[in-house]
């Protein structure tokens, strides 16, 4: 079997369509937003609009996207429900892009300082 530049097998058209859906739910800045909201552990719906400031129809919108993406978690404590985290790994992604992103934005502010 034919391997990728890091010695793992390619990965199918299947494989490849979900991990596009993983990043097209990554790709609205609220999510994203909700998603560091829950960095310190679980919050109602409530919680996440107070702190957001999303509208309570825009939360609930995109937690029903993360939720179906398995990134965050739902418990039900009557008729609230509350979120957390399910999938930490997507921090080690975001401080991955943040580190280039920073770096990136390092070297061009050199470069435009040589000018």
């Amino acid at each position: 079997m034919k391997t990728g530049t890091r010695g793992t097998p390619p990965m199918t058209s299947e494989q490849l369509d979900l991990v596009a859906e993983r990043f097209r739910v990554l790709a609205e800045p609220a999510r994203l937003l909700l998603l560091q909201a829950l960095m310190t552990g679980e919050r109602s719906v409530g919680e996440l609009v107070e702190l957001t400031g999303l509208t309570q129809a825009n939360v609930s919108k995109h937690l029903q996207l993360l939720l179906a993406q398995d990134l965050v978690a739902r418990r039900k404590e009557g008729v609230f429900a509350y979120y957390h985290l399910a999938d930490e790994s997507v921090f080690q992604l975001c401080e991955l892009v943040c580190s280039r992103l920073a770096s990136s934005t390092r070297e061009r502010q050199r470069r435009l300082a040589r000018r």
